[in-house]
């Protein structure tokens, strides 16, 4: 603490200034601090969703033995492979770890579902970068519309993303597979897409994701009634929000947020494979059943009218997905269940018996 009692009023003046000065450039450096600190952040964001910010669909080819993937039943364990992407007009390669997941496509697929691990050391400089653990969405079985079941269920990915800020980041990628079977091997031209890991997702607002039972009643109700709006639009009753099966949640400034994924069951894809949940009181999985639990209705309202404001940008993401399907047919059927949807929205009653009636009470 300076005494001030017995200095003159000159370097009273000259302590006066020379503390201002020290007190701004104390303010000036911690500014500097955060704005250095936010460019790192930024630039840190930018290398772990370039992956991402292209859309075209990606170029990769892997070899692996179906059988030997299969097998590896522990989650810890992973064969290792070489994936080689195109990116920069050459094809580059990249070391990872794979692994199959799913209990259900493991037993039911030819082509299980993929869990990939990169290592920070091997991403680095690469597309890749900052991105340690992805999933791949692959076909299920060898049919004539396998490549489109995956197409329908990319749409579904990206229909949320215009529903709510909290999803999953995808990118279709074309993949050359080459299958390891006893003496030989096998080429299949898959269609397939990249999701983030769930952690990246919280990363991007600064949040935590975790895994444990929660009342769907004690999560953001927006979010949650936007969830089940969009689940019931694809016709997918293969979830749970409290107990996480087929999506995860996201705690971000003291509020929970469902992450959905995971829609090959739905309606819209009607997959060969999906398995109908009779106790819901549906025949198909083209039925639809709303299974959010009771919110103040005009909240629902609000999210109805949020939907239908949306009906035009949804159409367009399925017309921008036309060139990627290989049978007209099923994308003709994805256009057709998506209006039945909106047929539903626009009607008053049936808006009130399928939705407003259906909400869960436990």
């Amino acid at each position: 603490m300076v005494n001030y009692g017995k200095i003159s009023n000159h370097n009273f003046f000259i302590i006066f200034v020379k503390t201002i000065n020290y007190i701004m450039n104390k303010q000036m450096f911690f500014l500097l601090a955060l704005l250095f600190l936010n460019s790192v952040s930024a630039q840190i964001e930018h290398k772990s969703d370039l992956l991402f910010k292209n859309q075209d669909p990606l170029k990769i080819k892997l070899s692996y033995s179906n059988k030997e993937i299969r097998l590896e039943t522990d989650d810890t364990t992973y064969i290792k492979t070489t994936m080689s992407f195109w990116n920069d007009n050459k094809w580059n390669d990249l070391e990872v770890s794979l692994r199959a997941r799913g209990n259900f496509r493991r037993s039911k697929c030819y082509f299980p579902p993929i869990k990939m691990k990169i290592k920070k050391s091997k991403a680095e400089g690469s597309l890749f970068e900052g991105n340690k653990n992805l999933k791949l969405v692959v076909p299920c079985l060898i049919q004539d519309e396998k490549n489109d079941n995956v197409v329908q269920e990319f749409i579904a990915y990206k229909l949320y993303e215009k529903i709510s800020p909290f999803h999953f980041q995808t990118r279709m990628v074309e993949i050359e597979f080459v299958e390891i079977k006893k003496n030989k091997t096998i080429v299949h031209n898959l269609k397939g897409f990249l999701i983030e890991d769930d952690k990246r997702v919280a990363d991007r607002f600064e949040g935590k994701s975790f895994e444990r039972y929660i009342h769907p009643k004690a999560m953001d109700d927006m979010t949650s009634i936007q969830n089940t709006m969009f689940q019931f639009m694809i016709g997918n009753t293969d979830f749970s929000v409290a107990y996480q099966h087929n999506g995860k949640l996201l705690y971000v400034d003291k509020k929970i947020y469902p992450l959905p994924y995971d829609f090959d069951l739905c309606g819209m894809v009607d997959a060969s494979y999906a398995i109908v949940n009779t106790k819901l009181g549906i025949n198909t999985v083209k039925d639809r059943k709303y299974r959010g639990f009771k919110r103040d209705e005009s909240m629902v309202q609000e999210v109805r009218d949020q939907l239908l404001s949306k009906k035009a940008q949804f159409f367009q993401i399925i017309d921008d997905q036309q060139p990627r399907f290989e049978l007209a047919s099923e994308f003709e059927s994805t256009k057709t269940f998506l209006s039945s949807f909106f047929e539903i929205l626009e009607d008053d009653r049936d808006f009130e018996k399928e939705v407003i009636q259906n909400m869960r009470t436990k």
